[in-house]
């Protein structure tokens, strides 16, 4: 008795359906169906639940890499008992991801070195699993971008493009002055996306020091930091840096140096 292979024939119909992928776990589950003696729709639904999730994986990965992180940095890896003032509860609830569907900006302050940029990406990570893009930046690389952006004519493209992320995270607001026409790029952008989209901020400077980053406009400031501030989730970190130097072991006692007599 002959018994017929539909693999010869299967394999181009998949991929003309764009069901490639199925075919990385056809045998195998094909295999599994006979020795568990499975129903066909039990066989199918295995099939499809490999596809489905490797379609979820394909795309994760696709998100992760548009996010453009410095580092993948995540929750897991912070080190909570460098910080042990933080607002773990809050942070935790941020994770889940309330601010995104609140459309509220998240604000992350705190001295050099004590995590908030770690805090800033890991929530980007947690956004990104839950199917949202992001895309991370400096202050100084968003504004750069924005200026190019003017200067080859497709400004309002590039606002536009930025409005629409699904999550935008400013890293290192305030770090250097904002002179024009940077404080303006940065007031447009925050005033699309105000109430219209999520945006998280870190900053070196305290929330009452914000306005010193425009160095001069201050009602662009105002307006600015208003609209930033409005319904914001606000996390203060305060804790030893991550970034201490290492200290060199001592140097050894001149009698440790001294060759040791052998006992006689």
């Amino acid at each position: 008795m002959t018994t017929f292979n539909p693999m010869p024939e299967l394999a181009p119909q998949l991929k003309q359906l764009r069901l490639s992928g199925i075919l990385d776990s056809l045998e195998s589950r094909n295999r599994q169906a006979i020795e568990g003696k499975l129903a066909y729709t039990e066989f199918l639904a295995m099939l499809i639940g490999d596809e489905v999730a490797r379609r979820e994986n394909k795309k994760f990965d696709m998100r992760l890499r548009r996010a453009q992180f410095r580092t993948t940095k995540t929750l897991e890896q912070f080190d909570f008992e460098r910080v042990p003032t933080l607002n773990r509860a809050l942070l935790q609830d941020l994770a889940a991801g309330r601010y995104i569907h609140e459309n509220a900006p998240v604000l992350i302050v705190g001295p050099s070195g004590v995590g908030k940029s770690h805090l800033a990406q890991a929530l980007g990570h947690c956004a990104v699993r839950q199917g949202v893009d992001v895309t991370f930046t400096t202050c100084t690389a968003l504004t750069q971008s924005l200026n190019a952006a003017r200067a080859t004519g497709i400004y309002d493209r590039k606002i536009g493009a930025l409005a629409r992320v699904g999550l935008l995270i400013i890293d290192d607001f305030g770090l250097k002055p904002l002179r024009a026409p940077a404080d303006e790029d940065l007031h447009d952008l925050i005033a699309e996306r105000y109430e219209r989209a999520p945006t998280i901020v870190t900053s070196n400077l305290d929330f009452e020091e914000w306005d010193q980053a425009f160095a001069t406009n201050r009602l662009l400031a105002s307006a600015t930091i208003d609209r930033l501030r409005h319904n914001a989730y606000c996390l203060e970190l305060d804790g030893r840096s991550y970034r201490d130097p290492k200290v060199a072991p001592a140097p050894k006692k001149a009698a440790d140096r001294a060759p040791k007599t052998a006992a006689k």
